[in-house]
């Protein structure tokens, strides 16, 4: 099978990667912007059988350069939600991915893609509907616009008359791999850092009718999403669009605990409960910031029937698995 994996230096991409690696997919050709160079890293010990710049690849592909391929795994976008170049945002998220879907559907290649849980910004539902579509920026108003492209095709797709189409809007992923992404990196890769550094985690305080560090989110492993991914692969008769959360919100300070207790326990100290690590200031609060007032999402839960409903049983983490194997990871890591 040979695939191509945009974005593939990136924090889910680069795991896309090892994951096909993981069951036997080598062929592999991973298309990225490097200016940032050390991203590199996140493919080192992958297997890829070439790589090509974001610049030359699209064009070389619609030309068909690269003969037969089975499948992109499109996750080359700019995720920056704060990001407010319309302009910019719309060539690269809407733009590119219109033209790669277009490309594959005329030479039979299947498409696999991320789109955003942004795409619900002040939504209090969180379902495949666009009666719950409200995107509070830029970004996620590019995610949307491609994804209703891809809604009007789907019917060709469902029916096999076309090439697989399948999208997913990622709720918030946080796992390894992540580091070069600044601000943009999850609650968890922060949190790790701040309690490395400081001996503790500062979270929001109270807001939007949450008392301290209990606005909740949806957090989902990078693991689970690579697996979600890799079940579509391997299931090329399911097209559609879908979230991908747990289906489970929880608080930032079940993250916070995780993050703790599992830093606490590479140094083989016992794990404490929130009341104790906030009483001995593990855990504090900070009064939440005047510039994410009316702008800030306190809530948010994936509907998961529409992945139920196409066959994908896969069982996800919650914060206190994933966040403790993610900071395992994160731990052996050389500075």
């Amino acid at each position: 099978m040979k695939v191509v994996v945009t974005g593939a230096a990136g924090m889910i991409g680069s795991n896309i990667v090892h994951g096909l690696n993981a069951i036997g997919i080598d062929d592999v050709i991973a298309v990225d912007d490097l200016t940032d160079g050390p991203k590199y890293r996140n493919l080192l010990n992958a297997r890829i059988s070439d790589y090509f710049d974001k610049t030359e690849f699209y064009t070389r592909f619609a030309r068909g350069d690269f003969g037969h391929v089975d499948a992109v795994l499109h996750q080359g976008a700019c995720s920056d939600t704060m990001e407010h170049n319309g302009r910019y945002m719309l060539d690269t998220n809407y733009r590119c991915s219109k033209d790669l879907l277009d490309a594959c559907q005329a030479q039979g290649t299947r498409l696999l893609y991320a789109s955003s849980a942004a795409t619900y910004g002040a939504s209090d539902a969180f379902r495949e509907d666009p009666a719950f579509e409200h995107p509070l920026n830029v970004y996620g108003y590019s995610k949307l616009l491609f994804d209703n492209v891809v809604r009007r095709m789907l019917p060709t797709a469902q029916s096999g008359k076309s090439a697989q189409v399948a999208g997913f809007r990622y709720f918030n992923v946080y796992g390894p791999r992540e580091q070069h992404k600044g601000r943009m990196a999850s609650v968890a890769f922060h949190n790790f850092n701040q309690f490395r550094d400081t001996g503790k985690v500062k979270l929001f305080g109270a807001y939007g009718g949450y008392a301290q560090g209990d606005q909740m989110r949806d957090f989902i492993s990078v693991d689970d999403v690579v697996a979600v991914n890799l079940w579509f692969l391997q299931h090329p008769d399911q097209s559609g669009l879908f979230n991908l959360g747990t289906g489970r919100a929880q608080p930032f300070n079940d993250v916070a605990v995780a993050v703790v207790n599992a830093s606490r326990a590479l140094k083989g100290e016992a794990p404490l409960p929130l009341t104790e690590l906030v009483k001995q200031g593990l855990v504090e609060y900070f009064d939440f910031p005047e510039a994410l007032v009316g702008k800030y999402q306190c809530y948010t839960q994936a509907d998961m029937s529409g992945l139920a409903a196409a066959g994908c049983e896969h069982r996800f983490a919650d914060v206190a698995t994933g966040v403790a194997r993610y900071v395992e990871w994160m731990g052996r890591q050389k500075a």
